[in-house]
């Protein structure tokens, strides 16, 4: 049974989240319990709460006498991220194939376009996402999907440091190559796409207007 207390630590986790994962938090930030109780005037319960939860989701640690503070992350973070992600996307694809109707696959073809036309890089990330979560869903797994969720946004995360301005449309040839092969019932080719997809993250060098390193984007 979901408690009050739930309800307002679900709240602040989802809220500080979007603020590390877009930036407002840079890494290292302490995340002070009393400064959280007070901004959304509740107790330190539903705040500790919040805290670990930001700490399983890998966007905060905890170190002793420290505190908690908005973790820092590299490029070794953003391949094991890829890696994880790719072997439960792959998971969750397998058994959701069965369960993908056309009206689905429809529209995760409008995500894609929606992706490939985006003017920025949190547009993009919203359609990317919406087109995996849109194919993997059927699956029926809610744990599982909700590990993928949180490594998404680890995903997010990497990706708005990466690209803080002048973002740069890039087409995702393999989401197309991945939904073709869906409605050709072509299941193994589909999961093996999409795996190349997500583990090329942190893998290839690249330069971005504004200054990117590795591959971000999958």
């Amino acid at each position: 049974m979901t408690t009050n207390e739930d309800t307002i630590a679900n709240r602040i986790c989802r809220i500080l989240a979007e603020r590390i994962v877009a930036g407002e938090l840079e890494p290292g930030t302490k995340l002070r319990q009393d400064h959280i109780a007070e901004e959304f005037g509740t107790s330190h319960v539903p705040v500790r709460e919040a805290l670990r939860r930001l700490e399983a989701q890998g966007l905060a640690v905890s170190e002793p006498r420290r505190g908690v503070r908005v973790a820092s992350f590299g490029l070794e973070d953003v391949r094991e991220v890829a890696e994880i992600r790719a072997a439960l996307e792959v998971l969750a694809l397998r058994h959701a194939a069965p369960h993908l109707t056309s009206a689905i696959l429809d529209q995760a073809e409008r995500a894609t376009v929606e992706a490939d036309n985006a003017h920025n890089v949190r547009s993009w990330e919203e359609a990317n996402r919406r087109f995996h979560r849109l194919l993997l869903t059927p699956c029926g797994m809610p744990r599982l999907l909700a590990a993928i969720d949180d490594l998404h946004a680890v995903s997010a995360r990497f990706l708005f440091a990466t690209w803080r301005s002048d973002w740069e449309v890039r087409p995702v040839h393999d989401h197309r190559a991945i939904l073709a092969f869906l409605r050709q019932g072509r299941t193994e080719n589909a999961v093996a796409v999409l795996e190349r997809h997500v583990q090329r993250i942190g893998q290839k060098p690249m330069k971005s207007a504004s200054g990117g390193a590795f591959a971000i984007v999958g």
